[in-house]
């Protein structure tokens, strides 16, 4: 049996749809960030971070300027800045960075379960992320018998990741919940960059971190559709993951028996500028949209060129990475969980109206970059 379609070529085509088709959704439903107790004006941390990195007497002019221009008012610590002098090597860094990372992953843990109304025992997911210091067992190992999560809870520990993770934990999220859309799944993420600074090293891009680094952690609770997401959100439309060849030597570490050693090229702008404006690009055609239909940025804050030619590369208008230059000014770079306090912040003081389209962006060591698209 033959079935012959006769189409009329003079019918106009219909436009595309801009709403992406119908799919699982996934709610952010609470985010909580927890900071030091320890905070410092930027003017108060120059000499002092002077005195850690430079050899007696030399020029600190190079160091006065990278302070006075990365942007940062203020920045949280996780010890007294007196204390970093007797950090003697890398053990004693990380035995701090575990002691601390606990603290403040299990206030950010439970400030975010609370909001969303929800106990330990409710975790069916925890992706724990920090690229500031290593364990086994891991911090959501440690952090689960400590706050009674369920022992058949599912854990993820990822290092590696850095800045990015932020936005490619909820990516990920989102993946996990687009299959178990009863679930509820938490990401975590613990960064304590300052403990990761090199004593007596006056490379540039170990003064570069020590003007932009500050410590912090985040939570962020979300759900899928089969968890009762009505009144939360944003939520989750899609996400893309990016690697460019080649790159790896833009942005990470180099580890050695001081530990973690900043590597920061200054390619990285070129990145944004040259490749990732054309794929965030192509990432929003494919949803029927454009930069001009996004009323929500939240922006990982690199640093001030990076974000400067973010905004330029895709044409933002003057305040649209607002949000971020605040966060950058008041806590500084907090790596994985910077996405996430922006996100937090947006949320509660300067909340989209619904409906309005988001995105969510971050790069990071690979180098690589990812893209959250959000609805609010």
């Amino acid at each position: 049996m033959h079935v012959t379609a006769i189409v009329d070529d003079a019918l106009p085509l219909p436009a595309p749809s801009r709403t992406p088709p119908p799919g699982p959704a996934t709610a952010v439903r609470a985010i909580h960030t927890a900071l030091p107790p320890y905070r410092y004006a930027q003017e108060e941390l120059t000499e002092a971070i002077g005195d850690l990195c430079l050899p007696a007497g030399a020029d600190r002019a190079l160091l006065r300027r990278l302070h006075a221009s990365a942007g940062v008012r203020t920045r949280h610590l996780t010890l007294p800045i007196e204390r970093y002098a007797d950090l003697g090597d890398f053990g004693q860094s990380n035995a701090a960075w575990l002691a601390a990372g606990l603290e403040l992953g299990e206030e950010a843990l439970l400030g975010a379960l609370q909001e969303a109304g929800l106990g330990p025992a409710d975790v069916d997911l925890l992706v724990c992320t920090s690229i500031t210091g290593i364990a086994a067992p891991s911090l959501d190992a440690r952090l689960a018998g400590r706050l009674g999560l369920r022992p058949d809870v599912k854990r993820l520990p990822v290092f590696g990741l850095g800045c990015v993770a932020g936005a490619a934990g909820l990516a990920r999220l989102h993946d996990y919940l687009r299959g178990h859309p009863a679930d509820t799944a938490v990401l975590l993420s613990i960064e304590l960059c300052s403990l990761t600074l090199q004593r007596r090293d006056d490379s540039r891009a170990n003064l570069v971190a020590g003007a932009l680094f500050g410590d912090g952690a985040a939570a962020l609770v979300a759900r899928g559709s089969g968890g009762g997401p009505e009144g939360a959100g944003p939520f989750v439309v899609a996400t893309r993951s990016r690697l460019y060849p080649d790159t790896e030597h833009l942005l990470g570490w180099d580890i050695g028996p001081t530990g973690f050693r900043v590597m920061i090229d200054a390619g990285v702008p070129d990145i944004v500028r040259d490749q990732f404006g054309r794929d965030l690009r192509a990432f929003l055609a494919d949803h029927g949209l454009t930069t001009d239909d996004v009323g929500s940025w939240v922006c990982h804050p690199g640093g001030p060129k990076v974000l400067s030619t973010m905004a330029d590369t895709l044409g933002l208008p003057g305040d649209a990475l607002n949000s971020a230059w605040h966060s950058l000014a008041t806590v500084g770079n907090m790596s994985s969980a910077s996405v996430l306090h922006i996100l937090q912040k947006t949320r509660q003081f300067d909340r989209p109206e619904p409906g309005t389209w988001g995105v969510l962006l971050a790069m990071g060591p690979g180098f690589c970059s990812e893209v959250v698209l959000l609805r609010w």
